[in-house]
């Protein structure tokens, strides 16, 4: 028994919050509180259902003779312009459709459904291109290239290189300064959308005494004398989008050009990419989900034993859990995303998202085809591609292992 002035003081704090439960429930501004992951605006939802649908309608049709040609569909690569998916978080007044993070983040998702690569020049453009210059471009460079890049211009990020992948502030491009212009000499190397790419956001080292202090960002034109392209790499997934070398020879450029601070480059880079990884983890839900709904159906439908093979709880239980680990993946990922609306510091959130989709993603597409099993194996089954085209995931915008030690200093500095 307890004594009964506690017994007193219990009943007193469980009224209180009895009645603070009464007020909250009646309470209007219950309405502003914090909803679920899941749960989205109206405005999202419907972009959400327009852009699965323009997948299944337009995209989906043409994923085989992407894959062979190893090349985005130029008609199609209109339809994502003129729908406004490649600008989706632009202000009108440069030409985009003026929306949030999570609407880039649910667009690349539902793309990524049907054809991953599809995927690849709406995340970069969104993103990286577009994000970046928005936030440190000039009023100028804003006016002059936004209304490009919603329109019907596709831009790339060039950072990487030959010697320069994970340690990425390594890099030996540069950019000399030669009266009122800047003349870059150099070699990028796995570069996305270049093979369609009208505008370059190319990062050179401005200042090598300094070191990665050095390196600035340049907006460059596909057309400026002494850039060239190389051929696409021949690629084990994904294979639809253009992954090429760009070579930078006395490439010359107005000063004008350089975009945002002189020697901040290595600073965007590492923050924009945590938004890039993001983008990334959203592609690859959306190719384990796509992967996923290919799969379930064919288990109702397959006959052993005198049953459909769902009904075996071996394969009940693999099923379950796919889902749940994939539904995992997916709250971590709207939460980085909203994160970033929020306007919150995301590496440690957006490296963990990008870890956990990218590796559920092989994990998922690996067990799907397992499912299915000597189909599964076939190319006339999306399976195969899906399992490619997830790979990429634990590679690009930082390997797993990177994003292991980006999360772990974060955990330094927490527990410091």
């Amino acid at each position: 028994m307890y004594p009964s002035t506690l017994r007193s003081g219990f009943r007193c704090l469980l009224q209180e919050l009895a009645v603070t439960r009464r007020l909250h429930l009646h309470a209007p501004r219950l309405q502003n509180q914090p909803r679920p992951l899941t749960q989205f605006t109206d405005d999202e939802l419907m972009l959400k259902e327009t852009v699965a649908k323009l997948a299944k309608e337009e995209i989906a049709p043409l994923v085989r003779k992407m894959e062979k040609n190893g090349r985005i569909d130029d008609g199609l690569l209109r339809k994502l312009f003129e729908n406004g998916l490649m600008g989706i978080e632009v202000p009108a007044e440069y030409g985009g459709a003026g929306s949030n993070f999570m609407s880039t983040i649910l667009t690349i998702e539902q793309i990524a459904k049907v054809d991953p690569a599809v995927c690849v020049p709406v995340d970069i453009q969104n993103t990286l291109l577009n994000a970046l210059i928005l936030k440190v471009g000039s009023e100028k460079q804003k006016r002059e290239h936004l209304p490009r890049l919603t329109a019907n211009c596709v831009g790339s990020f060039c950072l990487t290189e030959p010697e320069s992948g994970s340690d990425a502030f390594a890099l030996r491009t540069e950019a000399r300064k030669e009266g009122a212009e800047y003349v870059i000499n150099g070699t990028k190397m796995w570069i996305s959308n270049s093979d369609v790419a009208g505008l370059f956001l190319v990062f050179a080292n401005a200042d090598p005494s300094a070191g990665y202090r050095g390196i600035t960002t340049f907006l460059v034109d596909r057309d400026t004398a002494g850039l060239t392209v190389g051929k696409p790499e021949d690629k084990m997934g994904i294979k639809a989008s253009g992954t090429c070398m760009v070579h930078f020879e006395n490439v010359r450029i107005p000063e004008n050009n350089l975009l945002g601070k002189f020697g901040h480059g290595y600073k965007y880079a590492a923050g924009f990419l945590n938004e890039g990884r993001i983008g990334i983890a959203a592609q690859m839900i959306g190719t384990a989900q796509g992967c996923l709904d290919a799969t379930v159906p064919y288990t109702l439908q397959r006959k052993q034993f005198g049953q459909d093979i769902f009904s075996f709880q071996a394969l009940q239980h693999q099923i379950a859990q796919m889902v749940t680990e994939l539904e995992c993946a997916r709250l971590l990922v709207y939460n980085a995303a909203r994160l970033v609306e929020a306007k919150k510091d995301v590496i440690k959130e957006a490296a963990m998202a990008k870890l956990v989709a990218s590796e559920t993603a092989c994990r998922v597409t690996a067990k799907c085809i397992d499912v299915m099993g000597g189909v599964g194996f076939t190319t006339d089954f999306p399976q195969e591609k899906y399992f490619r085209d997830s790979k990429i995931g634990t590679i690009y915008e930082g390997t797993s292992n990177i994003q292991l030690s980006t999360i772990a200093k974060c955990i330094r500095k927490e527990y410091s």
